[in-house]
């Protein structure tokens, strides 16, 4: 009776490195690799940034593109409302949130 349960448990190990192995890979596709995803995006759409561009910042302040100086752009929020940004505050397009912000009912 216990050699079977002794034989038994030698598999054991092998179904553990494999539910290992399993929740790596997981962890990977469903968290790790879409965020890398969005970061390239991210970086691909700051890259590209021009003047006349509607923007959201990270604090939801939507506006458009005056000018970029390297690491800086200069946004309008209303007429004669300038202000100074670091590139990195930029969130998204503002034509993305209006899409995103519509609902069906």
């Amino acid at each position: 009776m216990y050699s079977i349960l002794l034989q038994a448990g030698g598999n054991g190990n092998m179904i553990n490195l494999l539910f290992i192995v399993g929740m790596v890979a997981v962890f990977y596709f469903f968290m790790i690799r879409p965020q890398q995803k969005k970061q390239k995006e991210q970086k691909t759409f700051l890259e590209n940034l021009k003047r006349g561009d509607k923007i959201v910042t990270i604090g939801g302040m939507h506006g458009t593109v005056l000018s970029l100086e390297g690491n800086t752009i200069w946004v309008e929020a209303d007429h004669g409302v300038k202000l100074k940004f670091e590139k990195t505050a930029v969130s998204q397009e503002q034509t993305k949130v209006a899409y995103l912000g519509e609902r069906k009912s």
